[in-house]
């Protein structure tokens, strides 16, 4: 008996603000790697991809001033908020521009999608995401190219809606065959016991239990367990999640040829030859 074929649709692709930006200064992309990501990416023929980019240092800092990821505080100035949600759409969209030149000049044909005018939030948690644009640059043979941004909340005006996020609801609407997250570590770390921490291969539910919700850096959308709690939830769609470092050379390129490379998995369930999973 043959096996049912895997998922046919895009790699979904999320470059973390950690590995292309230095989130502990302002504004600060961290050129080489970009350019070699990028290069990574362009010299891709198949699969088709989408790409995600997170906010990084461009992004972080303002929403924690604002306070973008919680709820307003009492009697604060909507203005206000509204205010810093303007201040943080302008910073991410300058990283933008920046990832979308370093496509172009590694040769792909990135088609910029920004969330802000298809999600909408309601108390900081995303309630709808129209995913036709994505659909629609795939036929068309472009890369859809989006990122985490401030977008529309039903209660509290304007929230943080994170690449990370994005990911997870495209992997299931696009029917996606594999998600990776790419970071400035190797893969999820455990945490420290005394010595070196030690990568986490296999990202389960007990994993998930021992991590801090915000690592050291500024970080508003959840920090390294928010980005296990996502992958989790990728692979219970019956989707591999990766972790891999985007500090190695070529770790990127084996990865999008569908290789385990180094780093921290969250498996998908087994698919039953009708498509649904198995027990």
């Amino acid at each position: 008996m043959t096996a049912a074929p895997g998922p046919v649709g895009p790699v979904v692709v999320k470059l973390g603000g950690s590995v292309i930006t230095r989130k502990r200064e302002v504004e600060r992309v961290r050129p080489k790697i970009l350019r070699r990501l990028a290069e990574e990416i362009g010299a891709l023929v198949d699969p088709p991809m989408v790409l995600l980019h997170g906010a990084g240092s461009f992004g972080h800092p303002g929403a924690r001033k604002f306070g973008l990821s919680k709820p307003p505080e009492a009697g604060a100035s909507s203005a206000r908020r509204g205010r810093g949600a303007a201040i943080v759409s302008g910073e991410v969209r300058r990283l933008h521009l920046a990832v979308l030149r370093e496509l172009i000049r590694a040769g792909a044909s990135p088609w910029s999608i920004p969330i802000s005018n298809l999600a909408r939030n309601r108390e900081g948690r995303l309630v709808t995401l129209d995913a036709n644009p994505f659909r629609a640059a795939l036929v068309g043979g472009l890369l859809p190219v989006s990122f985490g941004d401030v977008v529309p909340d039903e209660a509290w005006g304007w929230s943080i809606l994170s690449a990370d996020t994005i990911a997870v609801t495209l992997a299931r609407e696009l029917g996606a065959r594999r998600v990776l997250f790419v970071s400035d570590v190797p893969g999820i770390l455990a945490a420290k016991t005394g010595g070196r921490a030690e990568v986490i291969p296999e990202v389960t539910d007990a994993a998930i239990e021992g991590l801090r919700r915000v690592g050291s850096g500024p970080d508003v959308t959840g920090g390294i367990r928010g980005k296990a709690e996502a992958m989790r939830t990728i692979a219970e769609g019956g989707v591999d999640a990766g972790l891999i470092s985007g500090l190695k050379d070529g770790e990127l390129s084996r990865a999008l040829r569908g290789e385990f490379v180094y780093g921290s998995w969250a498996h998908a369930r087994p698919r039953a030859a009708d498509g649904r999973h198995g027990n």
